[in-house]
């Protein structure tokens, strides 16, 4: 992994970390959902100017539309949309400790679904986020989270690790900017249908909505986007997801930062132990030194 690829993982992960904030700030003025779509609408829009300005074009191949269409579904749509309602009754730093166990999920997927090996390290790690995440919900639920919210999280957790696994099939045939805005106006579609189903759209017009709405459209949803994207195209799946060990930890950090929002022990011991666990687990999906002898050609 080189110095620019880790310097892409670490900028992915502080503003999809940083993501969970400015949501908390934009659910207090504004409907979770109706927000999401318009702050989707204008990222695809600007993100696929930004495609054609670059040369690239509609032509995706099969394998990108499919994988496409499920990542704004299950990103966009299910997991933002999920979490954006969720955080007007949990706090922050919640949310972004239960979406960072996605990398357990993707690898027990991996292992369970697709019978891909999972190392002895991996098993470990997979049981310590286990562990770490239990402790967490038992610290909150006794003292009075709200469960639905946390549900809500819990199942938009799942959609975003159904989205990852699909985005394996955008990172082939280029046009990644074209990608990157046209999952976020179909997860647009989408929220703007569910919109006026699932509740009540209002709009209390404040400094800090515009601010947090307008980070949030240029710098977690597009930029981030467009970084992931390069990020698994450059070192692959595996390496790229190593970085989000370090999501719980920034997403706790920046939540406690900007809201004053605060850890007790247990759920610091809780974070760690996840972060651990996840590393753990990425760690031991990393291709072994002698599979890269093994695979680099003869001179």
């Amino acid at each position: 992994m080189d110095i620019r690829a880790i310097a892409m993982g670490l900028t992915f992960a502080l503003m999809w970390s940083s993501a969970f904030t400015s949501a908390r700030i934009i659910v207090v003025d504004a409907s979770p959902l109706f927000s999401l779509a318009v702050r989707f609408l204008i990222s695809g829009l600007i993100g696929i100017s930004i495609a054609l300005a670059m040369g690239q074009t509609w032509r995706l191949t099969r394998g990108q539309w499919r994988a496409t269409i499920i990542f704004g579904i299950c990103q966009n749509a299910l997991y933002l949309g999920l979490n954006f309602v969720a955080m007007q009754t949990i706090e922050a730093s919640l949310a972004a400790i239960i979406a960072s166990t996605m990398p357990l999920l993707v690898a027990l997927a991996s292992w369970l679904v697709f019978r891909e090996r999972l190392k002895p390290l991996g098993i470990v790690g997979l049981l310590a986020g286990v562990v770490g995440v239990a402790l967490i919900m038992g610290t909150r639920i006794s003292a009075g989270v709200d469960l639905f919210g946390m549900a809500l999280c819990g199942v938009g957790v799942l959609a975003l690790t159904l989205a990852t696994l699909a985005l394996r099939g955008a990172t082939s045939g280029g046009n990644f900017m074209m990608v990157v805005g046209l999952q976020m106006l179909i997860g647009s579609a989408c929220l703007f249908i569910a919109a006026p189903l699932f509740e009540d759209i209002f709009v209390n017009p404040t400094l800090p909505l515009a601010l947090a709405f307008a980070y949030t459209t240029l710098v977690p949803g597009l930029a981030a986007t467009f970084i992931w994207v390069l990020l698994l195209n450059r070192i692959g799946a595996v390496r790229a997801a190593t970085f989000h060990f370090l999501n719980p930890v920034f997403g706790v950090a920046i939540a406690s930062l900007l809201l004053g929002e605060k850890l007790g022990p247990l759920d610091i011991v809780g974070v760690v132990i996840v972060t651990g666990g996840i590393l753990a687990v990425q760690l031991s999906r990393q291709p072994g030194r002698t599979a890269k002898v093994a695979a680099k050609p003869a001179e």
